[in-house]
């Protein structure tokens, strides 16, 4: 007979394994399902200096560390990509690619996707010039000039606060217009270190190892920026159609969940950037892990 766990942890990032160390520490047996790797985007920062207890950590070391205390704590790992959820009576059922887990509670904290723009060594680049977080990696280039692409409210959040260490923020968008506040374009307008240059389209990345600058077209000529930085803010790709039998979901496709990490389904709960918020951070993720966690051994309780 198939081991039926307490919670089944969908997303080994921040927010996951938070919520499996809460779940484990209150005696619950957990199972956490990843269909890449642990730690979520936070494993690509080099360098994490914004989170209590750590000066500065590697973001890859700082993954670690969290995996090794929950599986310390009892938790079971599965690299697996999940499928479909469905709940019958009290028992939830995950399909999986390799096959199916079943139990009382699940937690979704699979994260969102950062936009990319495509080009060759972009991996490679990620951490070592290229950067999809201002507030997690921006003041690495104080003093510095750094180039950002995008034109919604996180790229104009992101070179405003860029603007405010950086010698100088290169803003490229697409089109010759912004489609953020108001309040957020005139900021950026008004001040003198960020230069804006509309109607520009990036091609190519300059470098393979460390980011040497980026080629972009401007008016249907190729022209060439060298810079040690650049900031893509070009939007996030939640993943979540597959549960929306069982939760709500936003116009764009987050989970429809406040702090409480609830959903319209009783013992489904969601956790992290996958649902709506206005701050997604390192610290953030925890927190949710920790209410979803919470939530999950409350819920339990009821079905004795």
């Amino acid at each position: 007979m198939a081991k039926i766990y307490d919670v089944i942890v969908i997303g080994a990032g921040a927010a996951g394994m938070t919520a499996a160390l809460y779940a484990l520490r209150n005696g619950k047996s957990v199972l956490i399902l990843e269909e890449e790797t642990i730690g979520g985007q936070i494993a690509t920062s080099p360098r994490v200096e914004n989170f209590p207890t750590h000066i500065e950590i590697a973001g890859q070391d700082f993954a670690n560390e969290m995996f090794e205390q929950i599986t310390h704590h009892g938790a079971d790992f599965e690299l697996e990509k999940v499928e479909k959820v469905e709940k019958e009576g009290d028992i939830f059922t995950v399909r999986t690619d390799y096959g199916t887990h079943e139990s009382r509670t699940v937690i979704v904290a699979n994260g969102v996707k950062h936009k990319h723009l495509r080009f060759a060594h972009e991996e490679d680049l990620t951490g070592h010039g290229i950067s999809y977080c201002a507030i997690c990696d921006g003041a690495f280039y104080a003093g510095q000039e750094v180039a950002l692409v995008g034109d919604g409210n996180t790229a104009l959040q992101y070179a405003l606060l860029l603007a405010n260490y950086c010698k100088r923020v290169y803003v490229y968008t697409l089109f010759d217009k912004f489609f953020g506040d108001e309040s957020l374009v005139k900021a950026l307008l008004n001040k003198d270190n960020i230069e804006w240059r509309p109607n520009t389209s990036l091609c190519e990345y300059i470098g393979e190892t460390e980011l040497e600058g980026f080629r972009y077209k401007e008016g249907g000529e190729v022209k060439e920026h060298r810079i040690k930085a650049l900031f893509v803010a070009i939007g996030q790709i939640p993943d979540n159609k597959k549960y929306e039998n069982l939760a709500d979901l936003t116009k764009d496709g987050y989970f429809d969940a406040d702090e409480t990490c609830t959903t319209r389904t009783p013992g489904l709960f969601v956790a992290g950037d996958t649902r709506r918020k206005k701050v997604r951070q390192l610290t953030t993720a925890v927190c949710d892990g920790a209410n979803a966690a919470m939530a999950a051994n409350a819920y339990i309780t009821t079905l004795a």
